[in-house]
């Protein structure tokens, strides 16, 4: 059998259907590369993972501390989503066993607050530890960009306790790489005039001393969320 040949109309068609081809590909490129560059430059996804602190207990929504972070950021023309993940009266275990799903899938930067609970009921420091050690572990495993919020032990839990609780944190803190804030309630603890009646949950006020003060902290950790898209 005699190979067929292509005549120059033949000839003619395929370089009409290259060319076609060339085109498509072309505007898929128009129109996919923008869109990558929007994903990269859309907001970073956060989730405050606490306990009432960071909840908001006793406060209207827009004046708990993940609305008022959010309006901080925005101010200071920084892109972020985030998702308050504050359940009242959890303790670093309770935090622990929720972590999957209070955390889903495509957060890039968690801030940890936990333990006010374990140290008010003086739950044993070492399992308080654990618990956020098991946090901040599955954490990295994920990737996901961490500020860790320490915490102290009331006074009146006695000197002993005291020291143990409040060791907690650095060390934790010093294993992992993640942005350490010392004390969550800096600037708030004991001042009657930033918390509540009960004189342990902040109010509007206490929350927009406490965002003031750990804003640079957060703004570090967005900075290392938008980084490890690059990466």
């Amino acid at each position: 059998m005699r190979p067929r040949r292509l005549n120059l109309r033949s000839y003619g068609n395929i370089w009409a259907r290259v060319q076609d081809l060339a085109v498509a590909l072309a505007f898929l490129a128009c129109v996919l590369v923008p869109q990558a560059g929007r994903a990269a430059d859309g907001p970073v996804k956060l989730v405050v993972l606490g306990d009432s602190l960071s909840a908001g207990y006793g406060l209207p929504g827009q004046a708990a501390f993940p609305a008022r972070l959010a309006e901080a950021l925005k101010a200071k023309g920084v892109a972020v989503d985030v998702a308050n993940a504050g359940v009242s009266g959890d303790t670093a275990s309770g935090g622990r066993d929720r972590l999957d799903w209070s955390v889903p899938d495509g957060t890039e930067a968690v801030i940890v607050e936990l333990g006010a609970n374990d140290a008010l009921r003086g739950l044993d420091p070492a399992l308080t530890k654990a618990a956020l050690d098991a946090i901040l572990k599955k954490l990295q495993e994920r990737h996901i960009a961490v500020l860790f919020a320490g915490m102290k032990a009331p006074r009146n839990m006695g000197a002993d306790y005291a020291a143990k609780f409040d060791a907690i944190y650095p060390a934790l803190a010093a294993a992992y790489p993640v942005i350490f804030y010392p004390f969550f309630l800096d600037g708030v603890a004991a001042d009657a005039k930033l918390n509540q009646a009960d004189g342990m949950h902040p109010n509007a006020a206490g929350v927009d001393v406490i965002v003031e003060r750990i804003l640079p902290k957060v703004e570090e950790l967005v900075a290392r969320a938008r980084a490890a898209r690059a990466s």
